[in-house]
C-alpha cells in the first residue's frame, strides 16, 4: 500500500507543500477546526481537483458547504505540473452556526512529477507513465521489464565474467544491460529542499547492479550506484529532465531466489540539511532475471566441440575424420579441441551444456559448467566464455558429485505437449545410472 501524503492545514499561517503530479493529497483539517465552527467549504484554483470523501449519511448542505463530521475527508489532485513554486492554492473557510466566516486556512502547492519507467511492455522501448509497474506478469500479454545476468566477457583484460566487473569498460557491455529511466519535472529550485532518492532493498541488493549514466566534459562516465553494499543513491542537481540508468543481473533464479527485482524513486522532504528525509511518494519498477533455458539436441546446430585423444589405446582419429565429412555437409562450424587444452578428458558432453539467456534487448548463448571437474574442468570458462558468449557454472552443496553432476546425463526435449498441458520450452531429462 502506498503512504499516504498527508499535508498539516492551520489558520495562523499558510501552509507549504510539494505534490506528484496526480497522486493524492489528504489536508489534515481537524487541528486547525476554529472553536465554534459548524461547516466549511473548498475552493481552489483550476489546476487543483478536490475530493471530498464521506460516509454515505452524509450529504453536504442546501449553500454548498460541509458539515464538520469526523467521517469527512478533504483530498486534492493536481494533473500539471508546476511552471512556478507554489503556483497552486487551495482555500479551506470554516463557518459558525450564524453562516459567518470564522477563519480561513491557507495551502500552497508545488506540483512535480517524478516516474520511473521501464520496458514495461518488453518491446525494446521504455515507455512512461506505465500502470501497475510494481507488478509483473508472465505471458505474452504480461507485463515487467526483463534482465540479464551479465555473464559474457565483452571487456578485454578481464579476469572473468563482465558482472565480476565493479565497472563499465566497453560500450559492447552496456548492450548487455536494461535501461531504467528517472524522469523529473518541475520548478529546479523546489528541489532544494526535496531529495530524489533511489534505492533497492537488502535482500535484492546482491542479485543486481546499476550504473548511472553521467555526462563529463561531452564523454559519458558510468557511476556505479546500486548493488552489493549499496542500497540507496541520492541524485544530485535534480531538476526537470531524464536520467539513464543501466541495469545488470548478477545471478540466475535459483532455489531461493525466483528472479524478482525492484527498485524505487522516492521523493524525500528533508526539513534540515542533516536531518532524515521524510518520505511523500515512491514509485517502483520491478524486474524479473531470464534463467538459463536448455537448448535441445534436436536444434540445428551452430557449432560442435569435440575432444582430440592421439595418446593411449583408444584414440579418435577416425572418428573426428567422420565427423568433419559431416559437418561440412552440415555447414556447421567444428571446433576440435587438442589433448592439451583437455588433459586427456574425452567426455566434453559431461563438462558442458550449452543454452541461452533472452531479453527483448538482447539474445545470446551461455555455457553451462558442470561441477564433474575433471580434466575438462576450466575448458569452458578459459575457451568458450567471451563477447556476447556467457558462462554459468554450480558447485553441489555438500561437493559430493555424482553421476548425474555429469551433464550427459542431463539433456532437454523439444518443445512438447504432455496430457494436454504445453511446454513451449521442452521438459528436462535426467538420466540415471539404475535400470528404473
Amino acid at each position: 500500500m502506498p503512504q499516504r501524503h498527508v499535508v498539516q492545514m492551520s489558520t495562523s499561517h499558510a501552509s507549504y507543500g510539494v505534490c506528484v503530479l496526480g497522486t493524492e493529497v489528504f489536508l489534515n483539517t481537524r487541528r486547525c477546526t476554529p472553536k465554534g465552527a459548524t461547516s466549511f467549504d473548498v475552493h481552489a484554483t483550476s489546476a487543483v481537483t478536490v475530493h471530498i470523501t464521506h460516509s454515505p449519511m452524509t450529504k453536504p448542505m442546501i449553500n454548498s458547504r460541509w458539515p464538520l463530521d469526523p467521517d469527512i475527508e478533504v483530498v486534492v489532485t493536481i494533473d500539471v505540473t508546476s511552471r512556478t513554486i507554489n503556483d497552486n492554492k487551495v482555500k479551506i473557510s470554516y463557518y459558525g452556526q450564524e453562516d459567518n466566516e470564522l477563519s480561513v486556512a491557507w495551502l500552497y502547492l508545488t506540483c512535480v512529477d517524478v516516474s520511473l519507467d521501464v520496458d514495461l511492455s518488453r518491446n525494446g522501448r521504455v515507455k512512461s507513465k506505465g500502470k501497475d509497474k510494481a507488478k509483473w506478469t508472465w505471458g505474452p500479454d504480461g507485463q515487467g521489464a526483463v534482465l540479464l545476468v551479465n555473464c559474457d566477457r565483452d571487456s578485454p583484460g578481464a579476469g572473468g565474467t563482465d558482472s565480476g566487473q565493479v565497472d563499465i569498460r566497453t560500450t559492447a557491455d552496456l548492450q548487455d544491460m536494461s535501461v531504467m529511466l528517472l524522469r523529473t519535472q518541475g520548478p529546479s529550485a523546489i528541489f532544494a529542499d526535496y531529495q530524489v532518492v533511489l534505492h533497492v532493498s537488502e535482500s535484492d541488493a546482491d542479485k543486481v547492479r546499476v550504473f548511472h549514466a553521467i555526462r563529463e566534459d561531452s564523454h559519458p562516465h558510468y557511476k556505479p550506484v546500486l548493488g552489493p553494499g549499496k542500497l540507496s543513491y541520492v541524485l544530485d542537481d535534480v531538476g526537470s529532465g531524464e536520467n539513464t540508468f543501466y541495469v545488470e543481473g548478477l545471478a540466475f533464479p535459483d532455489l531461493g531466489f525466483s528472479g524478482l527485482v525492484s527498485f524505487s524513486a522516492s521523493l524525500l522532504e528533508v526539513p534540515h540539511k542533516n536531518a532524515p528525509g521524510t518520505p511523500i511518494f515512491t514509485d517502483t519498477v520491478v524486474f524479473r532475471v531470464a534463467p538459463w533455458i536448455m537448448t535441445p539436441n534436436t536444434q540445428q546446430p551452430l557449432e560442435v566441440f569435440v575432444c582430440s585423444i592421439q595418446q593411449g589405446s583408444d584414440p579418435n582419429k577416425v572418428f573426428l575424420e567422420g565427423l568433419q565429412v559431416l559437418l561440412r555437409k552440415a555447414n556447421c562450424k567444428l571446433t576440435i579441441c587438442s589433448e592439451v587444452e583437455t588433459r586427456s578428458d574425452r567426455w566434453i558432453q559431461d563438462e558442458l551444456e550449452f543454452g541461452y539467456v533472452e531479453a527483448p534487448h538482447k539474445t545470446f548463448p551461455v555455457v553451462f559448467d558442470s561441477p564433474r571437474n575433471r580434466g575438462l574442468k576450466d575448458f569452458a570458462f578459459k575457451k568458450i566464455l567471451g563477447p556476447d558468449f556467457g558462462y554459468v557454472t554450480r558447485e553441489p552443496p555438500r561437493k559430493d558429485v555424482s553421476s548425474l553432476d555429469s551433464f550427459g546425463n542431463l539433456d532437454v526435449s523439444p518443445p512438447v505437449t504432455v496430457q494436454g498441458k504445453e511446454y513451449p520450452l521442452g521438459r528436462i531429462l535426467i538420466g540415471s545410472p539404475l535400470p528404473w
